[in-house]
């Protein structure tokens, strides 16, 4: 029977605080993957839009040249190109590509954070670790976690939403042990180990 020794309870309070900071960077980092998602698409859907009218507007165009008689193609020529300005009016103050740069590279930097809070955690896990070492680098992740949202474009609840069903109903962020063994060589398996 194994015996479990409780946590001292300095380092349980420690942990606590670690756990939270680790549960919001894996909630904020999935966010950003998701604008960023979002504003890639938008920006796709822009471009084809342009393409598109800017297609049709030259076949109108065309149109008109050859055939001079038809009252059609001066109407929709006309209208194609308003949607045209329209459409790229509206695309001249946003930049959904740019946006969504910004998102990957806030999610990038926030996956490190996140990735340096779990070893933090393995870390409070092991007696030898000073209490006071491990303060310290949870204030210095505090820090680095500061200079990232000071920087960072602002979310929005539709993003959280889609963060907060992808971690944790399609448990984005876990796998198993036999998802895991499948990328290592066989030494580094944990059934090859019998720990499993």
């Amino acid at each position: 029977m194994e015996i479990s020794i409780p946590p001292e309870p300095e380092r349980y309070a420690l942990e606590s605080q670690v756990r939270e900071c680790f549960g919001r960077c894996a909630y904020t980092h999935k966010t950003h993957e998701k604008m960023a998602e979002r504003g890639a698409r938008r920006q796709r859907i822009m471009k084809w839009c342009q393409i598109v009218l800017s297609a049709l507007t030259a076949g109108g165009a065309i149109g008109v040249v050859f055939d001079r008689n038809s009252v059609v193609f001066p109407y929709a020529t006309a209208v194609l190109s308003i949607s045209l300005l329209i459409i790229n009016s509206y695309v001249k103050d946003l930049d959904p590509g740019k946006d969504a740069q910004l998102h990957r590279e806030a999610a990038s930097d926030i996956w490190n954070i996140r990735e340096a809070y779990l070893s933090l955690l393995t870390d409070i896990r092991d007696p030898g670790c000073p209490t006071v070492q491990l303060r310290q680098r949870r204030d210095d992740l505090q820090a680095l976690l500061h200079k990232i949202y000071r920087s960072a474009p602002h979310t929005d609840g539709k993003a959280y939403g889609q963060a907060q069903d992808a971690l944790q109903h399609r448990e984005d962020l876990t796998f198993s042990d036999a998802e895991i063994d499948a990328f290592l060589p066989g030494p580094l398996k944990r059934k090859a180990a019998g720990t499993c």
